[in-house]
């Protein structure tokens, strides 16, 4: 089979398109044939060495991915031959309820296990998913990491529902999901972003009201404003780094959702405001199975479409990746499967 890996040392510059012998799937396990994979930022930090600076190379990037099971190991009984399944992050490593630290630390794809940007990959058999048949493969490869982080972070880690203020910010994948999951829950959504073209795409995907932070650098006073100085639910917040501002624009006793570090991998903080407010800052890491198969539910229910930026082939999963470092997209950016 054909496969993307990093060999020798990390960056981006170190990726080669390679041949490698197909895998068979042992026990509990299903082989997938890969149609759609799409990148997040971690499989960025993961071909840079960010992540994972010990992680034993090569390795197969890429964490996302939807294909078709072409094989099951022995044992195998939720799935079979010819079913449309999504991976999940955590393999079969987070069914429902409570994360296990340890299996969360040493079974996600991408790093440390081989990941997707390959013409098959081998899945545990409690880690796949079947999606709705509405979605593309390309569609249904943005789920389990964007679409679960949103879901957490609206709905498990708080309760967003008709009437909740979320304020989502940036236009990338986790804020793509935010935005259409909320405005499909009933909430009231406020974007947030630098540029006034992703805010329009913003709006196009369901935000009520857009504040370009360009003109408008105290976001946090505008969301005051729009909520008549009560403030918002929720803060969807993408960057990390400066945590004030999304602190500042909750209502007392809201909830900071923490699911990115675009912004730093410290953070800056006033703890009385936190205080004041009552205010949760919770962090987010994907999410279970069960939390996957709940955001499918309400995916297919209302026929949501996941936002998609741009479909590179899969000849070019390296200039996918130099785009997804580049930050000009709105949702996400999806490598399609081999065509051999």
């Amino acid at each position: 089979m054909k496969a993307w890996i990093i060999d020798g040392k990390f960056g981006l510059d170190a990726l080669r398109l390679v041949e490698r012998e197909t895998p068979r799937p042992r026990a509990g396990e299903v082989l997938v044939r890969v149609r759609a994979a799409s990148l997040n930022y971690r499989d960025l930090g993961v071909v840079e060495g960010f992540y994972f600076p010990d992680q034993p190379l090569p390795l197969t990037p890429g964490s996302d991915a939807a294909g078709e099971v072409v094989a099951v190991g022995e044992g195998v009984t939720r799935v079979r031959a010819g079913d449309r399944v999504a991976l999940a992050f955590y393999q079969g490593a987070w069914i429902g309820g409570g994360p296990d630290r340890a299996a969360l630390g040493t079974r996600t794809l991408g790093g440390p296990r081989q990941g997707v940007l390959a013409e098959y990959a081998i899945a545990d058999a409690e880690g796949v998913v079947r999606y709705p048949e509405h979605l593309t493969f390309g569609e249904a490869s943005t789920l389990p990491i964007a679409g679960v982080t949103a879901w957490q972070a609206l709905f498990t880690e708080a309760q967003v529902g008709p009437g909740s203020v979320v304020v989502v910010q940036g236009t990338g994948g986790v804020a793509a999901f935010a935005i259409q999951l909320a405005r499909a829950a009933g909430a009231r959504v406020l974007a947030t972003s630098r540029s006034a073209a992703k805010l329009e795409r913003a709006r196009a995907l369901g935000a009520h009201e857009a504040i370009d932070t360009s003109a408008t650098p105290a976001w946090d006073e505008r969301v005051l404003a729009l909520t008549e100085g009560t403030g918002a639910d929720v803060v969807v917040d993408v960057a990390g780094g400066d945590l004030r501002r999304s602190v500042n624009a909750l209502r007392f006793g809201g909830q900071v959702s923490l699911v990115g570090l675009l912004g730093g991998t410290t953070a800056q903080l006033e703890v009385v405001p936190v205080i004041q407010r009552r205010a949760r800052i919770q962090a987010i890491s994907v999410g279970s199975r069960e939390m996957f198969e709940a955001l499918d539910r309400l995916v297919g229910l209302h026929r949501l479409r996941p936002a998609i930026a741009r479909t590179y082939p899969f000849e070019r999963a390296d200039e996918a990746l130099a785009a997804l470092r580049a930050g000009e997209h709105v949702g996400k950016i999806v490598v399609d499967g081999a065509t051999t």
